[in-house]
């Protein structure tokens, strides 16, 4: 095997609530994550040498070189095992960075599972989400997938009952912001919504979609739609097009909101205005291995 390819799955937070800070800086949460099938595609070469990675569209934002996820996860990988894996990367952005929807940690998942693959290495699941964690929070949830309550930062993960069918409709705006900057904004006016954690736990056991629409929720929306109006903005037309609920997702500026069928989720993404706007469904796992 000279070369592995991979789809890198975002994810939506279908409820997050934040619970306190501690004292490493770090906030601990309490959120239901889901896996949907827009993806990142990932093609690792084998090389004889050193680390290359080619990145479409060009201008995609993937950070500066050695502070993407994708370069951290072949380092890290590397610490590990004791070589750094010579690879040639190819990495097609298809999930937009600022988002909430995990994409960075998502390439860095799909790094870890092909280089683990195409080299070898015989590591576990426990030993890739170590490395991962190192990474990122989101980047255990990323390696597994589907439906997951998180706690801790994100990372101390319990399998949930996948949801009902349905379609979702993630539109973003231009603005985006940082996890970091909504976190500094949620510290200095703290504003806790209704709780959302529990009602989407109940409504996934029991297979309720319309519970679970009506059950979606983010601490940190408040805030980010301060920093952000669009996201306000956004989140009521999708309530307007028929959206069963609507929510932001994770600490980024897309909004997403659930549909019955696909037919209803494309008839309202034509009609919103955004630089992105797509249609997706859920996905039972955070990295595919084609």
């Amino acid at each position: 095997m000279t070369k592995v390819f991979l789809r890198a799955f975002a994810k939506v937070n279908y409820a997050l609530e934040v619970r306190r800070k501690r004292e490493d800086g770090y906030h601990e949460i309490s959120t239901v994550m889901q896996s949907v099938s827009l993806a990142d595609e990932v093609e690792i070469e084998y090389a004889r040498e050193g680390f290359e990675l080619t990145v479409q569209p060009e201008g995609a934002e993937v950070g500066p070189p050695r502070e993407n996820t994708v370069y951290k996860a072949q380092k890290m990988l590397g610490e590990l095992v004791g070589f750094r894996p010579p690879a040639k990367v190819r990495l097609r952005k298809r999930i937009p960075t600022g988002a909430g929807l995990g994409g960075g940690s998502a390439n860095a998942a799909a790094m870890l599972v092909g280089l683990n693959e195409l080299f070898g290495l015989g590591l576990s699941a426990v030993q890739l989400r170590e490395v991962g964690l190192r990474i990122g929070a989101d980047v255990p949830f990323c390696l597994s997938g589907g439906t997951a309550l998180g706690e801790g930062v994100g990372e101390v993960l319990k399998p949930l009952p996948g949801p009902p069918p349905h379609y979702l409709v993630l539109i973003k705006p231009a603005a985006s912001s940082s996890t970091a900057r909504i976190y500094h904004a949620y510290d200095e006016h703290p504003e806790t919504g209704a709780p959302s954690v529990a009602p989407v736990i109940d409504a996934l056991r029991v297979g309720d979609l319309g519970s679970l629409a009506r059950s979606l929720g983010n601490d940190l929306a408040p805030v980010t739609k301060g920093l952000v109006p669009e996201v306000k903005a956004l989140e009521e037309e999708l309530q307007r097009a028929g959206a069963l609920g609507a929510s932001m997702s994770g600490s980024g500026t897309v909004v997403f909101g659930i549909f019955c069928t696909e037919v209803e989720a494309r008839g309202a993404a034509n009609g919103l205005l955004a630089p992105f706007v797509r249609v997706c469904e859920p996905a039972v796992c955070g990295v595919e291995l084609l």
